[in-house]
Order: C-alpha cells, then structure tokens, then sequence
C-alpha cells in the first residue's frame, strides 16, 4: 500500500492513474505479484497543512508505503529497491519540481487477510492463480498456520 501525501491539485485523474500504474508494474511485472495486492492512496493536502522542520511545505510530496506480501530482507534488496521506487517516483515529483520524502514499512505477513482469505504463500502456484484471475480466492491449506510454517 502507498499513501501518497501530496498538495492539493497536484495530480489530477490521469496523473493519479498513470502514477498507480507505474507502482503496480514494478510489483506486478518485476515482482509477480497478484495486481489487486497493490493499493495506491492519494492523500491532497491543503496549503498550511504539510509542515517540514517547523515550516510550511506547501511543495512537498510524503510517500509511505507498507509491505506486507513480501520483505525485502537484506542490505543489497533494500538499496535496490528504494533506487526502483525513487525512479518510479521521479516522473512524478522530482521532474515536476516537489519536494520529497519517502520511507516504507513491513507489516509481518500474519497480520493480513484479504477478502478474508489468508494469501497463498510467495510464489506458489496458489499465489500464481491469484496474480493471473487478479482476485483473491479460497485455496487448499489456506490455514494461518501456513505462514507460521513456512516462516518458522
């Protein structure tokens, strides 16, 4: 999920959409994941509403963004992936002139259900039928205790 703090008017329809297309082909595409796994959330901020350091930062876009599916689990991966999402944001804030800030969280993985469902482990051929019907849907052994085991 990303929560895309920004000004207000600083993306309309279309931007919205292109930049949310470009964030789900980098985890679609790069990382197969299942379409509908990705959330985008724009969050428009009015003027005097977004303070940097004690001052106002009416020119400053803030993303936030919560893995859950996957962790991106050593030194090598995580340089690599913030420069991936630096450069699938730079279209959108650095070449339009924005100030900007991001950071991403990990929530562990048995914290999260979607339609109810507990999701297929990584990669399996349950979490393939996923990404190809793009929807969530029951599955063998869909038991929590799936992830305990296999993270164990």
């Amino acid at each position: 999920m990303w929560q895309i703090y920004a000004p207000e008017g600083a993306y309309g329809t279309a931007d919205r959409k292109a930049f949310s297309e470009v964030i789900t082909d980098v985890y679609a595409d790069l990382c197969g994941l299942p379409r509908f796994y990705v959330v985008v959330v724009f969050e428009e901020r009015p003027a005097g509403t977004i303070w940097v350091g004690g001052e106002p930062a009416d020119n400053f876009v803030r993303v936030v963004i919560d893995h859950i599916a996957r962790q991106v689990d050593t030194p090598a991966l995580r340089d690599l992936t913030m420069e991936m999402f630096e450069a699938t944001m730079e279209p959108f804030v650095k070449d339009r002139g924005f100030e900007w800030e991001i950071h991403i969280d990990e929530t562990p993985i048995e914290f999260w259900r979607t339609q109810g469902f507990v999701p297929p482990p990584a990669e399996s051929e349950h979490e393939k039928r996923w990404a190809a019907d793009n929807a969530a849907s029951e599955w063998q052994g869909q038991d929590a205790h799936v992830w305990s085991d296999q993270f164990a």
